[in-house]
């Protein structure tokens, strides 16, 4: 071979690098935390397929314990567990300050049950029986969320305090008070008071809702937004008479709500 030709193969070389095949990305960490075996085997199957790593547990002293270590993205619970139940193992993680994403597991009639998890602090809940692509969909959209809000934002700063009328809410110290009774907020609470605060007399949708503050946006998860809000509204003391209708959060017919104070 030729001096010339030589280089003129190096030049080629160069100038065509062998591509850099690069890593798949490590798949989700899941906890399953469900006390009977056949229904978590096939729980844990079914969320294999997104794909996922998942890691079982059939008591909730072991889910707990396993939750505490933060190695994993999101948690499928069981509320009725043996050793300690669901909703402890909600109440204790949040206690905590852990912000594992939690879908509970309930039994189809137990609208109770379904109202403390999400006042603990689970973000979404999940009736028994269930379909496999509702339980992988519900998942995925609990991960999405978890990674919306680690991905680092450029953004104005946020303020710490929003006065309106009678709503005070300081979001450092995540309290909220009316006049001058504070309110018992759950989690996900707190931050539809925020969101709708910051921005007030923009009218929402359902699906706007679920995008902003719970970071997903799926049709069917409307009941999630419904009850939040009913809550919500409650613990806001939220009506004036029949007739003038709700004091801060109302309903835009059709569409969605909007965020307005009315003395």
């Amino acid at each position: 071979m030729t001096p010339a030709a030589t280089a003129r193969d190096m030049i080629l070389t160069n100038a065509f690098p062998t591509p850099v095949s690069m890593p798949p990305p490590d798949p989700p960490r899941i906890l399953v935390v469900e006390d009977e075996q056949d229904i978590a085997e096939l729980i844990a199957l079914h969320l294999s397929d997104l794909p996922a790593r998942v890691t079982q547990a059939h008591d909730g002293a072991e889910g707990l314990r396993l939750a505490r270590t933060g190695d994993f993205d999101a948690m499928v619970l069981d509320l009725r567990l043996p050793a300690i139940g669901g909703l402890d193992v909600c109440r204790e993680l949040r206690a905590g300050g852990s912000p594992l994403p939690i879908l509970m597991l309930t039994a189809r009639n137990s609208e109770l049950e379904r109202v403390l998890g999400l006042e603990l602090g689970a973000d979404d809940y999940l009736a028994k029986p269930f379909g496999v692509l509702e339980l992988q969909a519900r998942v995925k959209a609990l991960l999405r969320r978890a990674a919306r809000q680690a991905a680092p934002v450029v953004a104005p700063p946020e303020p710490e305090e929003l006065h309106m009328g009678p709503l005070h809410v300081d979001r450092a110290r995540r309290r909220a008070c009316v006049g001058d009774q504070e309110l018992s907020l759950a989690p996900r609470e707190f931050d539809l008071l925020w969101h709708f605060m910051r921005h007030p007399g923009r009218v929402f949708t359902r699906a706007d809702l679920l995008a902003d503050v719970w970071g997903y946006g799926h049709d069917g998860y409307d009941h999630t937004v419904n009850s939040h809000i009913n809550r919500l509204r409650d613990k806001l003391g939220d009506r004036i008479g029949e007739e003038r209708g709700s004091r801060f959060i109302h309903t835009v017919w059709g569409v969605g709500y909007r965020f307005e104070v009315r003395e």
